[in-house]
């Protein structure tokens, strides 16, 4: 990926069906109803892995499990543990591995344009640290559907139980979200959130130019600034099977204020240039 947000290539890519012209869910997306529901769609659930080899151990046997009908993507970001080697163990077709660590952000924009390249209706963020239970994917679809959303956040704060995250995250994650409804006028209870379902007509948008430093937070006002429309669907969150996160800073009173001047930038960047209709 270069210094523009753009995906340059990977080292190992898997192979799945041709791409397809349509870029939306029955060629609506946000604009209107659907005609289609989620056994009609092609969907690629997308596995972000940072030294994840402890966590996908688990996770990938659940994933074929419990979404049979779907197809999934790891995307090693340059792991220096046996993150590749466990995802290979399962197949040749369920790796992406980068040749040096990207980040967050770059290695779940590569999954995107992957699955945008491969004409894939639907692409759905699972991390690879196990806290996001497969046997959900579907209703996060679903929503995705049925609210004719561009983007589903699955979110841990619409109905009780599960993991929470700590006290001091909730504090920083309510910061971020209400910070994005000020630019934005629209609340999200979950904006730290990496579960997440997306329609072709954002992976379009996404494949080009995708947030690099803090994106769960920073797509979600993209999208909304550009006119996609945004939905959440309440979800059950997990502990962590192993590893570290990646956003474990979010502790830090400096982590959140990064991200919110991340998000003025983009907001002022961004003014003037019109919103997606």
């Amino acid at each position: 990926m270069d210094m523009s947000g753009k995906t340059t290539g990977a080292r190992h890519a898997v192979e799945f069906a041709p791409r397809r012209e349509s870029d939306s869910l029955s060629q609506t997306g946000a604009s209107g109803g659907h005609t289609e529901t989620v056994k009609d769609l092609r969907v690629l659930i997308i596995v972000p892995a940072l030294n994840e080899a402890e966590s996908l151990e688990h996770l990938l046997p659940e994933l074929y499990l419990k979404c049979p009908q779907f197809d999934f993507v790891v995307v090693d970001d340059g792991s220096t543990d046996r993150t590749a080697d466990v995802a290979r163990s399962l197949g040749p077709r369920t790796l992406l591995e980068l040749p040096f660590n990207l980040g967050i952000g770059g290695a779940v924009q590569c999954g995107i344009r992957y699955a945008f390249e491969q004409g894939y209706d639907v692409c759905v963020q699972c991390d690879g640290d196990g806290q996001h239970d497969p046997a959900e994917i579907e209703s996060l679809v679903s929503a995705l559907v049925e609210q004719g959303a561009d983007l589903a956040i699955g979110s841990r704060f619409i109905n009780s139980g599960g993991f929470r995250s700590t006290f001091a995250r909730r504090v920083g994650i309510a910061v971020v979200s209400s910070w994005i409804q000020l630019f934005s006028g629209r609340r999200i209870s979950d904006p730290t959130s990496g579960f997440r379902a997306m329609s072709r007509r954002l992976m379009k948008e996404f494949s080009n130019e995708y947030p690099r430093q803090y994106p769960e937070p920073e797509s979600i006002y993209a999208a909304l600034h550009r006119g996609f429309r945004v939905a959440e669907h309440p979800v059950r969150m997990r502990v962590r099977r192993g590893g570290q996160s990646s956003i474990r800073s979010l502790e830090s009173a400096l982590y959140v204020v990064k991200i919110c001047i991340a998000i003025a930038v983009d907001a002022l960047r961004r003014t003037g240039n019109p919103a997606r209709k």
